[in-house]
């Protein structure tokens, strides 16, 4: 599952792996899929490619540094890969994730945060008759998603016992210059490194 930012999910479905530029990264409400390239990618399509160190560099060096992209739609590798790992893929919208948050609550009453409402999208798109059972893991406490939350159910999510009051503690912050050694130098003095 992705949200708006769909560089996985539009891979999956046409083979076409396309990094976004930044005007093409949205800010969304389920940050953590706001990506414009996929980390570790490169170790699935190696997989992919029969572990073809030569052509996955010749993808993510030669294609991707030059054109921003590369489509492997025509090859039979990426044919049988949804047959091979699995996936099936699907985006999801603020618009969707407020109304499956909506829903989970209504029909379950659990909260569910945002990434995990774009899982439960996708996951219900993909699941047929129903017959088979349906196994989405949360990812991340509603709590860290609030504004969101309460947007879509009216209310803020429950608060676990151990976040009452966090707001309240001291915060420690150390302004730097980006300096590595200055930094690992305030590692070192300020760290227990046993």
């Amino acid at each position: 599952a992705t949200n708006e930012n769909d560089v996985l999910d539009e891979f999956f479905r046409t083979g076409t792996y396309r990094v976004r530029q930044t005007a093409e990264t949205f800010e969304t409400s389920s940050p953590s899929m706001d990506i414009s390239k996929a980390s570790n990618f490169e170790r699935f399509v190696f997989d992919l490619l029969g572990r073809d160190a030569a052509q996955t560099r010749a993808l993510f060096g030669d294609a991707l540094s030059k054109q921003g992209r590369f489509d492997l739609g025509q090859d039979p590798r990426f044919a049988d890969a949804a047959a091979k790992y699995g996936f099936e893929s699907g985006k999801s919208t603020h618009a969707d994730r407020l109304a499956t948050i909506r829903d989970n609550y209504q029909r379950h009453g659990v909260t569910i945060d945002t990434h995990t409402a774009d899982g439960v999208k996708v996951a219900r798109e993909h699941r047929g008759d129903g017959s088979v059972p349906m196994i989405v893991l949360e990812t991340a406490l509603p709590i860290k998603f609030a504004e969101t939350i309460t947007e879509a159910l009216g209310h803020p999510p429950e608060r676990p016992a151990r976040f009452e009051g966090i707001e309240a503690l001291p915060k420690r912050v150390q302004v730097m210059p980006a300096d590595v050694q200055q930094i690992k130098t305030f590692i070192t003095q300020h760290c227990d490194l046993k």
